[in-house]
């Protein structure tokens, strides 16, 4: 792993209140008669984005593998835990930097890499890697993106921002891949290991839909130099001549159906100078695993429920992955955080940061790159304060004598 000093990774003060968002809003209620664009009861987030989306874009991102399963369990394992708060501590003012592989950022949130963005609203990928950089969250591009990997950072400007990489078959287009995204100044490798095929997705199917089949969400591919090479020579034409059958290809090699193995983790090794973090680790036995193929970190993930259906919630195997291999690598999360509390929770069994998915789309969806920029804001100021009454001072205090397992009868989920 990297050891050298922390470096900062955005300009912003080092101490941000994002507590202060909270008193932003009522002032703007009361003075200005200026409501939040965007609900900020997680309970209530998905609904309103519903009323605004195509259904097909819609049961895109609220979708889960089979019967939702997974994604019920991901929100029942955080209802397990609970917030054991302590008092008359000096909470004041709290510090929720982090130092992830080296470089320090000014949270724990990172947004996860979501697919297809243009399909929730035109200001797509880079309008929200522009917002992400604004308030200091690093921006994960998905390789399934509707904006090319250099668009999207030139709308992150100085932001931090790591790159997600669904792994093609073709390795000369895997390493062309990483290459483009370290000219770009992407610092970290995310590989998605659990999704060289795609689920089965009642709500996509009862639709018939499928974005990358037309094209949509296929710009890393289609602007890929190698990829056009290779499609040039096979069909005498550009992607965007044969946007079908470029699809079909790009789909074919990036969701082909076969699992790639441990020892092809070298040949990212070999074309990646940084970090390398493995998402979708669930077993301690893989996570050990990834230990020895020298990664840098691995992300405790299912996916957000959208792979394996029936599947245990990725907090339910958080504090044992961590016990496993915690010291070894950096353990980071994903896969059902909602609120700032549940960043507490995930913070405290372990996890050095956590990954938001599905909240941010959202708020894209109702308010374009400001709504999901307030839902962002909303789940910072949420921790912020949730930290100061609990005492907790700072991310390190973020450890389990801060929670406790209780298991209540009837304790459902509280937000899809």
């Amino acid at each position: 792993m990297n050891k050298q000093q922390p470096q900062s990774v955005h300009g912003t003060e080092q101490h941000r209140q994002y507590g202060a968002f909270q008193n932003e809003i009522y002032r703007k209620g009361m003075f200005e008669q200026q409501l939040p664009i965007v609900t900020t009861n997680p309970n209530n987030l998905e609904d309103q984005a519903k009323s605004i989306l195509k259904p097909t874009a819609f049961n895109y991102v609220a979708g889960g593998a089979g019967e939702r399963a997974t994604m019920d369990a991901n929100r029942l394992a955080f209802r397990q835990w609970k917030m054991v708060p302590r008092m008359l501590r000096p909470t004041t003012h709290r510090d929720l930097c982090v130092t992830l592989f080296g470089e320090k950022y000014d949270s724990p949130v990172l947004m996860a890499p979501v697919g297809v963005q243009q399909i929730f609203h035109e200001d797509k990928e880079t309008g929200l890697s522009e917002v992400c950089s604004e308030i200091g969250v690093p921006y994960i591009l998905s390789t399934a993106s509707s904006s090319s990997i250099e668009e999207v950072a030139k709308s992150n400007g100085n932001g931090p921002r790591w790159f997600q990489l669904y792994w093609p078959q073709s390795d000369d287009i895997t390493i062309s891949l990483l290459k483009r995204a370290q000219a770009s100044g992407y610092k970290v490798l995310v590989v998605t290991l659990d999704t060289w095929a795609l689920a089965w997705r009642p709500a996509d199917l009862d639709g018939g839909y499928v974005p990358f089949a037309k094209g949509i969400g296929n710009a890393t591919g289609f602007t890929d130099p190698v990829f056009r090479q290779k499609f040039r020579e096979k069909f005498n034409t550009t992607p965007e001549e044969r946007v079908l059958q470029a699809s079909n290809e790009w789909v074919g090699n990036i969701f082909s159906g076969a699992a790639h193995s441990w020892e092809q983790i070298a040949l990212l090794k070999k074309n990646w100078e940084g970090p390398i973090v493995l998402k979708g680790i669930q077993h301690p036995e893989d996570a050990k695993l990834a230990v020895e193929a020298g990664v840098d970190g691995i992300i405790c993930s299912n996916h957000g429920g959208r792979q394996l259906d029936g599947a245990v919630g990725s907090l339910e195997m958080l504090p044992e992955i961590v016990d496993a291999v915690g010291d070894k690598l950096t353990v980071l999360f994903d896969s059902g955080i909602r609120t700032g509390v549940d960043i507490i929770k995930a913070l405290s069994l372990g996890a050095k940061a956590v990954l938001i998915g599905r909240p941010a789309i959202y708020g894209l969806a109702i308010g374009g790159k400001q709504g999901a920029k307030q839902v962002l804001q909303g789940i910072l100021a949420d921790l912020d304060q949730s930290m100061g009454l609990a005492g907790i001072a700072n991310i390190a205090d973020c450890n389990r004598s801060m929670i406790r397992r209780v298991q209540y009868g009837g304790d459902t989920k509280s937000s899809n």
